[in-house]
């Protein structure tokens, strides 16, 4: 059962350019939903299991099948014709993905600008936390870095550039440089994100 807490009603920034945002989406980011919040977020082992992710991040989800099923339709993804590209890219991002041995950390699996209302420049509530994840913070901060300026619209996500600044955001609010690995993890889970969109 969800707790409801009544807060002050706060607005969602606005649409871009959002340059100036976007360092403090990074900072507030790692992996709650940013490195300020990486230390309020409680060990895996202390909570209840979040399995599985939601399915546009759960790239993690066991079984035979590639896609996890839709929470939005009753379509098997698994079962709509192609296109084999997009199958074939998601099938490699998911192996590249489940070979990484990288701790699990609680993150926020759904870090969209809708899911967040700001009080001038500080952010003031985060909704959406049925979307917790237990993931390495390489594959929270990628996803992350893929969807944050989506505003509810459909097919709402960064640009390639803005995906690089918000993990180098990250990585300085972080105070350590993503190894080789984390790095193509970040982007791994960004293309996990996007593919599942797409599908």
């Amino acid at each position: 059962m969800g707790v409801v807490v009544a807060v002050p009603d706060r607005r969602q920034l606005d649409p871009p350019p959002r340059s100036l945002i976007l360092s403090r989406y990074a900072r507030w980011r790692a992996p709650l939903g940013g490195a300020e919040p990486i230390a309020l977020a409680p060990p895996v082992a202390s909570v209840p299991s979040l399995a599985p992710s939601p399915p546009w991040v759960g790239w993690d989800r066991t079984g035979p099948e590639l896609w996890p099923e839709a929470d939005d339709r009753d379509q098997d993804l698994n079962q709509h014709p192609g296109p084999g590209w997009l199958d074939h890219l998601a099938l490699r991002v998911r192996a590249r993905l489940t070979e990484l041995a990288l701790p699990l950390v609680v993150g926020h699996g759904d870090w969209e600008s809708q899911n967040i209302r700001w009080h001038g420049r500080q952010p003031w509530v985060v909704h959406d936390w049925d979307s917790a994840v237990a993931q390495p913070e390489a594959a929270i901060a990628g996803q992350a870095a893929a969807v944050w300026p989506a505003a509810g619209g459909p097919g709402e996500a960064a640009s390639i550039d803005q995906t690089e600044q918000f993990l180098a955001g990250y990585e300085r609010a972080r105070g350590r440089a993503w190894s080789p690995a984390e790095r193509q993890a970040c982007w791994a889970a960004g293309l996990w994100v996007r593919a599942f969109n797409a599908k």
